[in-house]
């Protein structure tokens, strides 16, 4: 049983949000009516929490990191425009899907800052967890950063346990793979170019498409290394956590607006 009441794929680059593009808020036009969409899906299935997967946030090499403060703060600043989040965490969950993923064997680590609790007690949100947040209803969240020292299969296996927990808690939970994809389509782009960077992303459109996001992990490490996405990790954590046989894809779009690929796709059960 799929126990998600909404899941997702969507990008995070900063532009998307209209605010932060005022040079040219074209530019990421296209993507930003497709996470408008995905979140009119999120609001329509009413979670009680959120959980985010985020490459960006608090890295611990080897274990998967999940934040357990009071509440979670941060700002984007781009082109004149400026977003400010701050988010309650569900703590109850994020302590139960570290101890799902304990007891299968999978390092996990629980962060918390300054305080155990009270006001004091927030971690920071980044721009990987802002960007779609700012598209989803205003909802306890669970922030789960992944890591490249971990298996692929791990990233199954925590998914899986993941979904348990959810299942436990019978609360509303919604599911947000937060992911960009190739970083290398353009020379003048801080990464360069490579032609690994097309063909990465069109093999991922097609997975997707199909509903085979377990096919990412044929990837072989020089293909991702040159192509360098950032969203095959958490797109496997939310494999694992809804099995195939249980998942419809609606993929909206993909576009190559800057130096990086942007995708949406949402998820429903079957």
């Amino acid at each position: 049983m799929n126990p998600f009441v909404f899941a997702c794929i969507t990008p995070h680059g900063s532009e998307i949000i209209a605010e932060l593009s005022q040079q040219n808020v074209a530019l990421m036009e296209r993507t930003r009516h497709s996470m408008e969409h995905l979140g009119a899906h999120m609001r329509g299935a009413k979670p009680d929490t959120i959980i985010l997967l985020t490459p960006h946030g608090t890295r611990v090499d080897g274990q998967f990191s999940i934040a357990n403060s009071e509440h979670m703060y941060g700002e984007l600043a781009e082109h004149g425009g400026k977003v400010v989040m701050d988010r309650a965490v569900d703590r109850e969950l994020a302590s139960a899907m570290a101890e799902r993923a304990r007891a299968e064997g999978l390092a996990v680590g629980v962060l918390n800052f300054a305080t155990s609790e009270g006001p004091l007690s927030c971690l920071p949100l980044d721009w990987g967890a802002i960007v779609p947040l700012y598209f989803m209803p205003d909802v306890p969240i669970v922030v789960v950063t992944p890591s490249r020292h971990v298996s692929y299969e791990a990233h199954l296996r925590f998914g899986a346990a993941m979904a348990q927990a959810v299942s436990a808690s019978g609360k509303r939970v919604g599911l947000i793979a937060s992911c960009d994809w190739a970083h290398a389509h353009d020379a003048k782009g801080p990464y360069g170019y490579h032609e690994a960077a097309a063909k990465l992303d069109a093999q991922v459109v097609e997975l997707i498409r199909t509903c085979d996001l377990e096919g990412m992990m044929s990837f072989d490490e020089q293909f991702v290394n040159d192509a360098k996405p950032d969203g095959i990790w958490q797109s496997l954590i939310l494999a694992g956590a809804i099995p195939r046989a249980l998942r419809d894809v609606e993929f909206l779009s993909y576009e190559v607006p800057t130096y990086f690929g942007l995708m949406c796709a949402a998820f429903f059960n079957r």
